[in-house]
């Protein structure tokens, strides 16, 4: 799909950021959903070192989130290195019309992260999955790692 013009009214450009390290389900779920808020979806990918500042480093390194996050159908455009704090001028410049994330932000995170979306309206929560994250992913690998030592 061609990259639509940024200015262009008619196109909805819906945002959505995350680390996307070891993709999997959950990661999915939610860029289907944020899709479902407009007709193109950026992602915005955060930096190794963005990602350390408030959870631990990710695994796989930035360039290999970001070729796979780029294959997800679902996904239109993808901002590497993205700005863990969204201003007005990021969400001009990328022409953004709505910025989706997880239930499970707080309303100070989002104050934080999305507070010009948030003062503008244009902030959508979805629902996040439940029962994987990467953390579980994590935990699943060194418990069958540790099951077949013993």
């Amino acid at each position: 799909m061609e990259n639509p013009d940024v200015g262009a009214a008619a196109i909805s450009r819906v945002y959505v950021d995350m680390v996307g390290d070891l993709f999997h389900a959950g990661h999915v779920w939610l860029l289907r959903e944020a899709r479902r808020h407009g007709d193109w979806l950026v992602v915005g990918v955060l930096s190794d070192d963005t990602a350390a500042s408030y959870k631990r480093r990710p695994i796989m390194t930035l360039a290999e989130r970001v070729a796979v996050i780029e294959s997800c159908r679902y996904v239109d455009e993808v901002i590497e290195d993205a700005p863990l704090q969204v201003t007005e001028e990021f969400l001009a410049e990328h022409g953004i019309t709505t910025v989706v994330h997880g239930d499970d932000l707080s309303p100070e995170g989002a104050e934080f992260v999305y507070g010009p979306a948030a003062a503008a309206g244009k902030l959508t929560y979805v629902r996040r999955t439940g029962g994987i994250s990467t953390t579980q992913l994590i935990q699943r690998v060194l418990d069958a790692a540790a099951s077949r030592k013993e």
